[in-house]
């Protein structure tokens, strides 16, 4: 199907897809990142990026509960490595909580068969796919 836009009477264009993107549900749906890992932290939010979602990137807790506690910050999800240095990922996880009792908290880890996740949080075994990564955000978010 083909979407045209109408300029001025009798002239057209096809939409670019950038405003196909601000149509896009999930647009509005922020993810925060949290990976101390650079590069492994880039790829995550290319990923999130090109799924269509609005992200929000940590490099450590401390980093992520600064971007928690301000309120001006809409948080859907909340993505955080498990073995974070200094405040590890579920101490992080549990201080967001505090803060956003709702807000759902997913962990990545190349141990996720190893970890012990708290109860109504999620988890995602490093590496994962795009499609893994896509699956497991859409079963953990509302549906739009």
């Amino acid at each position: 199907m083909r979407h045209l836009l109408m300029l001025e009477p009798g002239t057209f264009q096809r939409p670019t897809a950038t405003l196909l993107l601000l149509e896009s549900p999930t647009m509005s749906t922020t993810i925060l990142v949290v990976e101390d890992d650079s590069i492994v932290r880039m790829l995550i939010v290319d990923v999130l990026e090109e799924l269509e979602y609005s992200v929000l990137e940590a490099e450590d807790g401390e980093a992520a509960l600064e971007i928690v506690r301000d309120s001006s910050n809409v948080i859907d999800l909340m993505m955080t490595d498990q073995g974070l240095p200094g405040m590890n990922g579920r101490d992080l996880a549990e201080k967001a909580r505090e803060l956003r009792p709702q807000l759902p908290i997913l962990f990545a880890s190349g141990y996720a068969e190893n970890i012990d996740v708290p109860a109504g949080m999620h988890s995602i075994g490093k590496p994962f796919s795009i499609d893994q990564l896509r699956d497991k955000v859409k079963s953990i978010l509302p549906t739009a």
